[in-house]
């Protein structure tokens, strides 16, 4: 095995949760996160408030995550940090700051593409979750992303159907957000569709060619049946939100989970690992477990605050590339738009 010692300080600043975790081999020593919580009273992130935050935060967040190690930052070895993708503003911040710091240390720089990081949190070494084997498919499913990619190995993976429009988390709170429920409304649909009738109400699926999704299609015909029902009855939100929670909650799953199939089905691979904040939704967690009995599958979900953005899946791919002498100069700039495997 590599030499144990080796310390990676991870940032994550893609989106609205400022991230630092310290890494020694595999195992994650701290993972402190920043939660920006001014995007509520906007039901959305606001990039502009979201970079100023991550300037708030970061050398707070970069401080408490070395004193949790309990190592002080010489004892560094590298520093790695997400690239992209994500907000401009946002990844911005983390990658002056990690490009300051490993000059003032004289140590590596590492980059870190964001979606490789989601896929490779599985190889965090945790008691409580097992990493997959290679070939695996990977769904990850965020607030910004819905990916089925064939992974081959820690950095050969083929991206085999995306979004074409909105993310399926994007999908989750904006329906919440027609039914008049606070942001982020994703978790909110998943408390209340535990207690409501899937089958209750009727949404049409996209069709989409492929391995790929469409999201938007489904949003407006969630808004206009809101709309037509409303006019009806003007509390129909109100006294059907059990119902009508299951209802979007069950047809966003389906969705997932006939690609799913496609991809198991075109390539042979039943090793479905999933991650990005998504995954921490119980209907989709209930979905693989069902396919692990009726399919025949083997799922891997990763532990809950790996599944949300976070330093330590940046630390995890940093290790990795730190291994490998993968590293990057100080002329590296952030990238809004980073496909895997670029």
């Amino acid at each position: 095995m590599e030499n144990s010692k080796n310390y990676i300080l991870a940032i994550e600043s893609s989106c609205d949760d400022t991230s630092a975790a310290v890494l020694c081999h595999t195992k994650v020593l701290s993972n402190v996160v920043a939660t920006q919580e001014i995007h509520k009273q906007y039901g959305g992130v606001v990039p502009e408030l979201a970079s100023r935050a991550h300037q708030q935060n970061i050398v707070p967040v970069v401080h408490q995550a070395l004193a949790k190690a309990n190592i002080d930052k010489k004892q560094l070895s590298a520093i790695a940090f997400t690239r992209g993708p994500g907000l401009m503003g946002s990844l911005l911040v983390g990658t002056s700051f990690a490009k300051s710091l490993a000059l003032g240390l004289n140590i590596p720089l590492i980059e870190v593409n964001h979606m490789e990081a989601h896929i490779l949190a599985h190889f965090i070494e945790d008691e409580s979750q097992t990493a997959p084997t290679f070939p695996f498919l990977a769904m990850t499913i965020s607030g910004g992303h819905t990916q089925i990619v064939k992974v081959s190995d820690y950095f050969e993976m083929e991206v085999m159907g995306e979004t074409l429009d909105d993310a399926v988390g994007e999908a989750f709170d904006k329906s919440a957000k027609l039914m008049g429920l606070p942001y982020p409304g994703g978790p909110l649909i998943d408390k209340y569709a535990k207690l409501g009738n899937p089958k209750a109400y009727t949404f049409p699926k996209p069709k989409v060619d492929g391995l790929n999704f469409s999201f938007s299609g489904l949003k407006t015909s969630i808004l206009y049946f809101l709309q037509r029902e409303s006019q009806k009855n003007p509390d129909f939100i109100s006294q059907n939100m059990n119902d009508i929670c299951a209802s979007v909650q069950f047809t966003i799953l389906e969705i997932l989970m006939e690609k799913l199939q496609m991809a198991v089905e075109q390539t042979g691979i039943k090793q479905i690992a999933i991650g990005g904040g998504v995954a921490a939704n119980s209907g989709i967690r209930g979905r693989l477990k069902d396919a692990e009995e009726n399919l025949g599958w083997q799922t891997f979900i990763p532990k809950f605050e790996y599944c949300t953005d976070n330093a330590a899946m940046i630390g995890i791919v940093g290790l990795l590339k730190f291994y490998r002498g993968d590293f990057t100069d100080q002329s590296v700039a952030a990238k809004a738009r980073y496909a895997i495997g670029s």
